[in-house]
């Protein structure tokens, strides 16, 4: 009888034993702990993997201060805080699984390049702008307002020094018109993609993931262009015509180790038959799952 009770004891905590945790970081407008977007996400994941630990990224003191800091606190303090937060959870010191949504894709990105401890082992990057943008068409939920300002400061000037310090949407704007004021003004993602100068840390860092996941939606109304979710982007001095990532400086000079992970298989592209972060549970389950697992 003693028996049968450590096996029915071990059945129940097996689960959360084998499982990875997983890290979570939203996108522009939305909060770690919204229940009408990333907290139902949250709660569905935690339903599909019974016994996982999710820690949901919270930049800043409550809903409305993570929200805000979505669009107004420079990409690099946020990363350094996100590293921070992860480093400090003692469920991830032996390593997790992490999903970054919109702009939480490639700020995920870069805390695999700058933090590798504890160990990141997949990222999936769900419509992730990791070429950056060229357009800012609507905000999600009630972000309008917010919106508004800035496209007001994106007109004024996207790499004027002050707009790069404090607009988060601007520090990941990519002028193809621009391409030399973009690589020189740029304060995250030109740093981040090796634009300026390369980090052998950052290439090195990148390539320890077993897979990094990138979701292109189809359908997107909201990316502009929404290759850059796969790395595409336009071609110098035009606004029509696209590159891929195998045609992009990045790949061919493996500026950041992406030739290197495509040939080892690490990286993994999805198509997305909807419009910006739009996904149904069939389709996450069907495609996500197996990285989160």
């Amino acid at each position: 009888m003693d028996f049968t009770y450590f096996l029915v004891i071990l059945a129940a905590i097996s689960p959360a034993l084998a499982t990875t945790p997983l890290v979570m970081w939203h996108g522009m407008g939305d909060s770690c702990c919204n229940p009408l977007s990333l907290g139902s996400i949250q709660k569905m994941i935690e339903k599909l993997v019974p016994g996982i630990y999710v820690h949901s990224l919270e930049i800043g003191s409550g809903i409305v201060e993570d929200t805000t800091n979505g669009f107004f606190m420079n990409v690099n303090d946020q990363i350094a805080m996100a590293c921070q937060k992860i480093k400090a959870d003692p469920k991830l010191a032996k390593g997790y699984n992490s999903i970054g949504f919109s702009q939480g894709g490639q700020f995920l990105r870069s805390v695999a390049q700058e933090c590798p401890y504890p160990p990141m082992l997949n990222l999936i990057s769900v419509g992730g702008q990791h070429q950056g943008v060229f357009g800012l068409p609507h905000c999600p939920g009630n972000s309008s307002s917010i919106c508004d300002m800035v496209r007001k400061l994106l007109n004024l000037g996207a790499y004027v020094e002050f707009v790069q310090d404090m607009l988060v949407q601007a520090e990941y704007w990519h002028d193809p018109l621009n391409e030399d004021e973009y690589r020189n003004k740029s304060v995250y993602l030109a740093v981040t993609n090796q634009e300026k100068k390369v980090n052998m840390a950052y290439k090195v860092n990148l390539q320890k993931l077993k897979k990094f996941v990138m979701v292109m939606f189809t359908e997107d109304t909201m990316v502009q262009p929404k290759e850059s979710e796969w790395f595409g982007f336009y071609k110098p001095g035009q606004t029509k015509e696209l590159y891929t990532l195998q045609e992009s400086p990045l790949y061919t000079e493996d500026k950041l180790g992406l030739k290197a992970m495509d040939q080892a298989g690490k990286l993994v592209f999805l198509k997305a038959p909807f419009d910006h972060l739009q996904f149904t549970q069939e389709w996450f389950e069907q495609n996500l799952l197996k990285y989160i697992q």
